[in-house]
């Protein structure tokens, strides 16, 4: 019974991290998409490789949601489905809205949230939960938005006698190099979280020592889920970031991105399971602060802050009531039952989000609808 339960968690974990993938692109990419630097297919194949590799580079991440923020011991291979699938059901939401939300906040909101329901609130770290997640969560879109907004500062200064077509041009091909790091960065990062879930399901089944880290299998699975997710493009969050916050040039983009890597690696080096998300945004904003007469639409932006304040508690809940579901029916069944739900809920989405497509092709509108075809790198347009 354990080892169909061991296996559905698995395969649960790896859909999220696809979901993770989608999600996520417009991280690294939506800027350089947004300025023309580059194509949108290949801006989410290049990123797709890049999350591949950096999934490989370090595991401080993993180890931190394995054993840093719940009480292993009193973990079930059922607490941890329920969490992911809590993860995966805001993931899905707020993709299918467009907005870019915090997949790690997700899976870490489903895995407390289950926890509290199947041990109370003292299976919870709340230390770890609060120095490693809470803490870098509020800082760390301030910190992009300070870098960000100095970084863009000092790119128009220093280029002020540039000629804009000359500095587009430039800055479009330097924006190829700041993406594929942020790309890289977030595969060292978000990867991790995946890998720490199925590592923590392991523990609960004592198919590894509890304090095992994660086996070789575990790191290529989830670098190829997550990297399979990101190459396809979440096409309606790339919107939101690229066309929706500010309208980038390419120093911008270039220092949007450069400002992203920065942080996230630097996360990545400590062991911080901060949201790549919350980072690209503050350093998106930090660029229309940055730029004399640029145009932040704080709208948009309050509406994102929003759903990071709701990302926690609501994966939390959602978890919580698929391990109530599935603990109520018992065993095996009660988990496959919640994994069908799961499936019927994900594909009724999809669905709906067909009738209202955002894909490569119509990425680029504006944010009032009308088509306006991103600049080629080969026909540099001025700033």
């Amino acid at each position: 019974m354990s080892d169909a339960i061991l296996a559905l968690v698995v395969i649960t974990a790896l859909g999220f991290d696809f979901t993770n993938g989608f999600h996520d692109t417009g991280n690294a990419m939506a800027t350089s998409i947004a300025t023309g630097a580059l194509p949108p297919k290949v801006a989410v194949a290049l990123s797709g490789v890049l999350n591949l590799v950096g999934a490989f580079l370090s595991l401080s991440v993993a180890a931190t949601i394995a054993s840093g923020l719940v009480d292993t011991h009193l973990v079930t291979l059922t607490v941890v489905f329920a969490g992911l699938v809590g993860g995966i059901t805001w993931n899905v939401l707020t993709w299918f809205f467009g907005i870019p939300s915090s997949s790690s906040h997700a899976l870490i909101g489903g895995i407390v949230g289950s926890t509290i329901a199947a041990a109370g609130s003292h299976g919870v770290h709340w230390h770890g939960l609060f120095s490693k997640v809470i803490i870098p969560a509020g800082l760390s879109p301030v910190i992009a938005v300070i870098i960000s907004t100095v970084g863009t500062y000092l790119i128009y200064l220093l280029s002020r006698n540039v000629p804009g077509r000359a500095r587009s041009h430039g800055f479009r091909i330097g924006q190829i190099g700041s993406a594929s790091m942020v790309s890289l960065a977030h595969g060292t990062n978000d990867a991790q979280k995946t890998m720490g879930i199925i590592t923590l399901a392991l523990i609960a089944n004592h198919s590894v020592p509890a304090d095992a880290e994660a086996p070789f299998w575990v790191i290529l699975t989830c670098a190829l889920a997550i990297s399979a997710g990101t190459y396809l493009g979440g096409w309606r969050v790339i919107r939101t970031l690229g066309k929706g916050l500010v309208e980038i040039d390419s120093p911008q983009g270039m220092a949007a991105e450069s400002a992203s890597a920065a942080t996230i690696l630097l996360s990545s080096h400590f062991g911080y399971s901060l949201s790549t998300t919350h980072v690209a945004t503050g350093s998106i904003l930090g660029t229309g602060i940055g730029k004399r007469g640029a145009e932040v639409r704080w709208q948009v932006a309050g509406r994102m802050a929003t759903a990071w304040l709701l990302t926690l508690p609501a994966a939390g809940l959602v978890g919580a009531a698929c391990y109530g579901i599935a603990a109520g029916i018992g065993g095996t069944t009660g988990v496959v039952v919640v994994f069908a739900a799961m499936i019927v809920g994900v594909v009724f989405v999809w669905l709906r989000a067909r009738k209202n497509k955002v894909d490569h092709q119509n990425v680029n509108a504006d944010w009032e609808g009308r088509v306006v075809p991103a600049p080629k790198t080969s026909e540099p347009v001025g700033v």
